[in-house]
């Protein structure tokens, strides 16, 4: 269904119980929990990452002074199949005001990945984590997810899912995001 986002089903079970343990640990005065993937929010400083793309490595300190629309994608995900084309669009209409687009693939075989960027050209840059841990460290638990990190590199805003519906409410965060 077009408004129901796809999960994670290789991570689903282990992300779940290490967001409820973390839960219950703060809840009852531990400061940290270590095993627990550190969910980004609004205001946060992104987390950073270096991973393998279609033109060589692709580091996000590498776009500091940019806004970047992060997502997260995998072949098999249909509404990540509707959404390429509208970040191409969005690459391409606000490029040159500063806007880096950067999709972070996770399918397990490159080879799934190569096949849908056939057929769904990118037109912004894309990486690749078939292990997950840039997913885990922004608390990725459905496809599409993204993030629009500022130009200081703080999280400025996050989205789970992507439909028609989603496009304007997104485009005006990032044409909110180009103003600051």
């Amino acid at each position: 269904m077009d408004t129901m986002m796809n999960v994670l089903p290789r991570r689903r079970s282990s992300l779940i119980p290490l967001a409820l343990v973390c839960a219950f640990a703060l809840l009852h005065g531990v400061e940290h929990c270590a095993q627990a993937a550190p969910l980004v929010v609004t205001g946060s400083a992104a987390p950073g990452f270096e991973l393998p793309g279609v033109d060589g490595a692709v580091k996000l300190e590498n776009y500091r002074g940019k806004l970047v629309y992060l997502d997260f994608w995998a072949s098999w995900c249909a509404p990540c199949k509707r959404s390429f084309p509208w970040m191409a669009a969005l690459q391409k209409q606000y490029g040159g005001a500063g806007l880096q687009v950067i999709a972070v693939n996770l399918d397990a075989k490159r080879e799934d990945a190569n096949t849908f960027l056939h057929s769904v050209p990118a037109g912004f840059t894309v990486a690749f984590d078939a292990a997950g841990a840039t997913a885990q460290q922004y608390g990725i638990k459905g496809m599409p997810s993204s993030a629009l990190i500022g130009r200081d590199g703080r999280v400025l805003y996050t989205h789970t899912g992507f439909n028609d519906a989603d496009k304007a409410a997104l485009e005006a965060q990032v044409q909110a995001g180009l103003k600051q």
